[in-house]
């Protein structure tokens, strides 16, 4: 039998940036290794981070903050790509987190009718997203998992205030992130997926299914700051999957 380390995202009320990065530091990453290689970046000045405990419905998780320093500028798409091939962040990472910005860049462009040069990034553009996507990625890469699953993305309902004013949800861009991904219409009242959060999972997740058999070894809980009638958590398994191997 052949063992492989699979990475599965329970994606129980929705899945964003930060809740991504929480999970995932949950499931007992060293704090001390993700901010040395986050500071890989050379943003240190621009942001802190704050990483903390916390509770949902009884139940401990992960908390991730990202301050952002005032005075940061944002930034389009060359920008970030920048930041990124100037670290020294492994050619693993700066992939996926450029593959995931790019995610974003398409669906915005689409949305308000523009190219991915011209668009003007609210959301990718902002540090946290910066901390958020590269972040992930450096968590994924410290996981050493050789395939990554995921359930059914849900989409919330209702509208939400972004910059340019009232829209409905899911938002445009997360529905134009999300296609050819399974998907599920719920009805809790509110943005349950975010872009940045969309971006990620359809990027690293080689497969979406809600039915998988492995052994779990670690479990993490990403905490969000949302309240909603669902736990705003996002859980992942670490565990082992077991495959036959057909000797001839």
């Amino acid at each position: 039998m052949k063992e492989q380390k699979i990475l599965y995202f329970d994606i129980i009320n929705g899945i964003s940036g930060d809740m991504t990065l929480a999970t995932l530091l949950d499931l007992g990453v060293p704090k001390q290794i993700f901010l040395e290689e986050l500071d890989k970046l050379n943003l240190g000045k621009e942001f802190k981070i704050e990483i903390t405990d916390k509770f949902e419905n009884g139940i401990k998780g992960t908390n991730v903050n990202v301050i952002v320093n005032e005075g940061h500028v944002h930034r389009n798409l060359i920008d970030i790509y920048d930041i990124i091939d100037k670290s020294t962040l492994n050619d693993k990472i700066k992939q996926n987190a450029k593959d995931i910005f790019m995610e974003v860049a398409k669906a915005e462009a689409k949305v308000h009718g523009t190219s991915i040069d011209k668009i003007h990034f609210h959301e990718v553009g902002a540090m946290d997203s910066i901390i958020d996507i590269v972040g992930s990625c450096i968590l994924l890469d410290l996981l050493c998992v050789d395939e990554i699953y995921a359930t059914k993305v849900p989409l919330g309902s209702g509208f939400v205030k972004c910059a340019h004013g009232v829209i409905p949800v899911p938002a445009p861009a997360v529905v134009e992130i999300l296609k050819d991904v399974p998907v599920k219409f719920n009805n809790v009242k509110g943005e349950c997926t975010t872009p940045t959060g969309a971006a990620i999972i359809k990027t690293v997740c080689d497969k979406f299914v809600d039915e998988v058999e492995f052994e779990i070894k670690q479990v993490g809980y990403g905490i969000g700051y949302k309240k909603f009638e669902f736990p705003n958590m996002l859980r992942t398994f670490v565990g082992v999957k077991k495959n036959r191997i057909n000797r001839i």
